[in-house]
């Protein structure tokens, strides 16, 4: 059994699920969630509030126990170690079966796991399940199909040369903390993309999807036609990272959501642009997040 801990918005639950998915396949076994975490995110004050999004996709879904969520995250500890560590704060270490992230970067260790395992961490790279590339296409199509406005915006992206621009701002704007880790974006970013993709494409119609939307009205004109996302909210995050995923070409924040768009295309004409840091920080190796095809800008 692989269980993998979810938490935080719908591009980082895609990650975890997509490596547990790789290495289950590899052990045979049966890979399980731990969705346990979104009530207690919920609760705290500083964070946005999240929720559990992948009941949206055509996944293997099945809900680990607490029982079993313990029994690899805790161990099967003795009563006495237990009252233990609650009378006198005695830690012992983790048992082997909980694996926790240690890196960034792609770690090859992970895919040599063997036995029962609980996956901690974000796990933001590709080359986790570049060799079930396939499934985690498949199993990341969407349940049930568009309509409404979201099935008129795909008659638009499917009859244009139509380009996903992501901005994304919230908390990486508003957060202290998280903003000295990723920062933002900046408009000139956007308008190298831009510049270098109307070379190449002829036409190009700009979907813009934002978390600030009268944001972008305000600050970003482009040469172009432009179309802003604006409808779905939140709740319906899936449904703009489907839009996403069924225009021509991208150009991606620094962002998950953006990547899972862009990767869930399958065109392989496909131009993919992507910010050259992704992060303020330069002790993060982004070469495995990446793919070598896309372009950093």
């Amino acid at each position: 059994m692989v269980i993998v801990r979810l938490i935080g918005g719908l591009a980082n639950q895609m990650f975890p699920y997509a490596v547990g998915r790789s290495l289950a396949h590899r052990l045979g076994t049966e890979l399980k969630l731990d969705i346990t975490g979104f009530a207690v995110y919920r609760q705290k004050i500083n964070l946005a509030p999240r929720s559990y999004g992948l009941d949206a996709f055509s996944i293997q879904e099945t809900f680990a126990t607490t029982e079993e969520i313990e029994s690899l995250k805790i161990g099967r500890r003795s009563l006495r170690s237990r009252a233990g560590k609650m009378l006198f704060g005695i830690s012992t270490p983790p048992p082997a079966t909980y694996v926790k992230e240690k890196q960034f970067e792609f770690d090859p260790e992970i895919l040599q796991l063997t036995g029962d395992v609980y996956l901690d961490g974000n796990w933001n790279s590709y080359r986790y399940f570049e060799d079930i590339e396939e499934t985690i296409r498949s199993e990341f199509t969407f349940k049930h199909p568009q309509s409404g406005k979201n099935l008129d915006l795909f008659k638009m992206i499917a009859a244009t040369e139509s380009v996903s621009l992501h901005i994304r701002r919230g908390d990486f704007v508003s957060n202290p903390k998280v903003n000295a880790l990723y920062g933002t974006c900046d408009l000139d970013y956007y308008q190298r993309c831009v510049e270098d993709l109307a070379k190449r494409v002829e036409e190009p119609h700009f979907f813009i999807f934002s978390d600030e939307p009268e944001w972008v009205r305000g600050n970003l004109h482009l040469p172009f036609a432009m179309t802003i996302i604006d409808h779905n909210g939140p709740d319906q995050a899936h449904e703009d990272l489907r839009l996403m995923s069924q225009c021509r070409h991208h150009i991606l924040a620094n962002s998950g959501f953006s990547w899972w768009g862009a990767w869930l295309d399958r065109r392989q004409d496909k131009l993919v642009y992507v910010p050259r840091e992704w992060f303020k920080s330069s002790r993060y190796d982004t070469d495995t997040l990446l793919p070598s095809l896309w372009l950093r800008m």
